[in-house]
């Protein structure tokens, strides 16, 4: 019988439909599973699932001698050493749209609390103070969203923004929007979308590739008025450099989930009243983590059904 390790919090309903598949002992860690016994009890198991929490090194790789296949909740595999897993004959798998209209949603919100300082103009009226002057805002209707790659959360947002009477512009140097039926997204180069962007939402994977994909150079080329919202990976912004361009006024304001270092229990943005925070809650509505349990069900069940 194969044996199954849940090391982060799953759906309960999806993890009680895991528990019922025929060949399979499932053993779900539901209050997290901790790096040191992780090591312990890993060379037990032909499967793990986790979410963005546990992290699969080289160490966990090399000490689950039975592993053949890892499973992650969600969209990115930062937290998982995949080519190491790979060259381990160890399958790597994911739920890379489960989540999608989630992200997308939070990115929209985000978008609508800057447009109309929400954020401000509620921690105002906590404080007992009517500062209605003080929190004139734009409308979305008309601006120009610049989506930082077009895959599934990126279409997700696009498709949003326009229903809002937005212009959307794209930037992914691998997939173009007209090549995927988004009529109404225009491809666009990098440069362009910086200087032609009223919010910018990026939306790509942090890799080589796209660490300090936004620093000084870029914040340069943006709007004064222009917002930058990131729900996808901390590093893709160098927040140095962002808070540099909104103490300058380089730009108007931030909406960040994602950070260079989490859990972000320390940054830089405490005291910025135009910047949007939140702790990495993407894919936190009921939802995506009832999408993404059962993907990861369906998955594990079709590996070992063969």
């Amino acid at each position: 019988m194969a044996k199954v390790l849940i090391c982060d919090p799953m759906d309960p309903k999806a993890a009680a439909q895991m528990m019922e598949i025929s060949g399979l002992e499932v053993v779900h860690n539901d209050q997290g599973t901790p790096a040191d016994e992780l090591l312990k009890v890993v060379p037990e198991y032909e499967c793990l699932v986790v979410r963005s929490a546990t992290k699969v090194t080289k160490e966990v790789i090399d000490a689950g001698t039975n592993l053949k296949l890892i499973v992650r909740g969600g969209v990115g595999l930062d937290n998982i050493d995949v080519p190491y897993a790979e060259s381990k004959g160890i399958v790597v798998r994911n739920t890379p749209a489960a989540s999608s209209a989630s992200v997308a949603e939070l990115a929209i919100g985000m978008m609508f609390s800057l447009a109309r300082k929400i954020h401000g103009a509620d921690a105002s009226m906590k404080a007992m103070k009517w500062e209605k002057k003080r929190f004139k805002g734009v409308e979305l209707w008309g601006k120009t969203v610049g989506i930082v790659g077009i895959g599934r959360i990126g279409q997700e947002l696009a498709k949003r923004c326009i229903g809002l009477g937005m212009k959307a512009l794209a930037f992914d140097p691998y997939v173009k929007a007209r090549d995927i039926g988004l009529k109404d997204v225009f491809d666009v180069e990098f440069d362009e979308l910086l200087g032609n962007s009223d919010y910018i939402s990026i939306h790509v994977p942090h890799n080589n590739e796209t660490h300090h994909m936004f620093t000084v150079e870029q914040f340069k080329k943006m709007r004064n008025s222009a917002f930058i919202v990131d729900c996808a990976r901390g590093g893709i912004v160098d927040e140095a450099a962002l808070a540099r361009a909104l103490k300058d006024g380089e730009i108007a304001g931030a909406g960040l989930d994602v950070y260079e270092k989490e859990p972000a229990t320390e940054h830089i943005f405490a005291d910025f009243d135009n910047v949007v925070l939140t702790p990495h809650i993407g894919a936190q509505t009921a939802e995506a983590q009832a999408r993404v349990g059962f993907e990861v069900v369906d998955i594990v069940q079709q590996y070992f059904a063969g």
